[in-house]
């Protein structure tokens, strides 16, 4: 498998793990403040989305922090493949949630022109900053996908059939 930025092990990955995790947890940390986030499942969902993003990131943080610091390379095509999965159900569930989100917030802010919901500028923030949780993981779920494909193709030319 090749060895190019984000790869699990690599410094790269580990930022952008660490970015996932704390662009996340500030989603989560803006929206708990919020006092009537609470009224709509949406926000609750937005949570609940980041909380898992937060976890799955800070594990993979860890590892990575861990493979730096013994210098390994994670390249088994098993771990990969669950980077992969990991990484794309997480990004699902983060897109949707933050897209959920953005369209009560918008309802609020803009039909409600935010008369009755005092809230609506954490709410922004909030949506915002899973959006951009959303887009870090999406570029290492991306990274992890690309970095399964190679190394499939490398196995797939190994266990070719030759005639003799």
């Amino acid at each position: 498998m090749k060895d190019f930025p984000g790869t699990p092990g690599t410094l790269t990955a580990l930022i952008l793990r660490i970015l996932q995790c704390l662009f996340a947890g500030g989603s989560i940390i803006t929206m708990a403040t919020a006092p009537t986030f609470f009224n709509s499942t949406a926000f609750c969902y937005l949570i609940a989305s980041m909380g898992l993003q937060v976890i799955w990131s800070f594990g993979l943080a860890s590892l990575d922090a861990y493979a730096l610091a013994r210098k390994k390379i994670l390249h088994n095509t098993t771990l990969v493949s669950l980077f992969v999965v990991g990484d794309w159900v997480t990004a699902t569930l983060s897109l949707a949630a933050a897209s959920s989100a953005a369209g009560v917030t918008v309802l609020y802010t803009r039909d409600l022109r935010g008369y009755s919901v005092p809230d609506c500028p954490k709410f922004q923030m909030s949506v915002c900053l899973a959006f951009v949780s959303w887009m870090m993981i999406e570029i290492s779920s991306l990274i992890m996908f690309w970095l399964l494909a190679a190394g499939g193709y490398k196995i797939q030319q190994l266990n070719e059939w030759k005639p003799l």
